[in-house]
């Protein structure tokens, strides 16, 4: 029987390729996103057998909504994969303000908390594996990143708990913590002059951005049988970022 996944944050980027990816490997998606109009014509692009659904991952209501939709028009529900996040201002911390700062938290963290545990519910008795998107920003120090590496962090811990706790149930959870990835919303800070492209690209020991499909690729790793036996891991694909600790190189 073909597994059904939900991706949320599905209609752009790194979920875009997941989508696509995990399409390619025979799985029915359902693309969930804050843009439903987007997610509608992505799930189109993909074929008759992929849906879609929007999604306020900000919202409880909203979060348990799209598992019911989910479990409603697929029948089922194998694998989640908590990939929608927003990002943070990327200013010093002492210009940092609250409601930025708890608006990050509420998006990545709860977001994952909760679309987790409802995924989980359909899952207890049957298995299924859940995959979660933190960052190097989670593993690593990232100046004027404090809500967003946060959030990230927490995602590592969160994993790892529901991993040892559902692991009897057949549940595998795990995460990756993706590097920069050559997406729009990272075009765009560099635009805006926030972040500085060539200065990454020395401090990243394979000299190069990652792109979207590379980062689908490992996410489709950990979610199929080829992982039966992981659970509870947090793989980096970063291109060497997190290894290496020349941080000198990147001035």
């Amino acid at each position: 029987m073909e597994q059904v996944a939900l991706i949320t944050g599905a209609a752009d980027g790194i979920g875009w390729a997941m989508a696509r990816r995990f399409a390619e490997a025979g799985c029915r998606i359902m693309l969930a996103d804050i843009d439903g109009a987007r997610a509608c014509d992505r799930a189109a692009a993909l074929g008759t057998d992929h849906a879609a659904v929007r999604a306020d991952l900000s919202d409880e209501a909203s979060t348990v909504a799209m598992v019911e939709a989910t479990l409603s028009r697929m029948g089922r529900l194998d694998i989640l994969v908590n990939n929608a996040g927003i990002g943070d201002s990327h200013r010093p911390t002492l210009e940092q303000d609250v409601a930025t700062f708890d608006r990050i938290l509420r998006v990545h963290l709860d977001g994952t908390f909760m679309a987790s545990r409802e995924a989980a519910r359909a899952m207890i008795g049957r298995g299924g594996a859940i995959l979660n998107v933190s960052s190097i920003a989670g593993l690593t120090g990232l100046p004027r990143r404090n809500a967003y590496g946060a959030a990230k962090a927490g995602i590592v811990a969160m994993t790892k708990s529901m991993a040892c706790e559902w692991a009897g149930s057949g549940i595998r959870v795990n995460a990756i913590a993706p590097g920069y990835v050559g997406t729009a919303l990272v075009a765009k800070l560099e635009a805006e002059g926030r972040i500085d492209r060539a200065r990454l690209e020395r401090r990243i020991p394979m000299g190069r951005l990652a792109d979207p499909a590379e980062i689908a690729e490992a996410a489709w790793f950990l979610c199929s049988a080829a992982a039966s036996y992981v659970t509870g891991a947090v793989l980096s694909v970063d291109g060497g970022w997190s290894a290496f600790g020349d941080a000198g190189s990147a001035s």
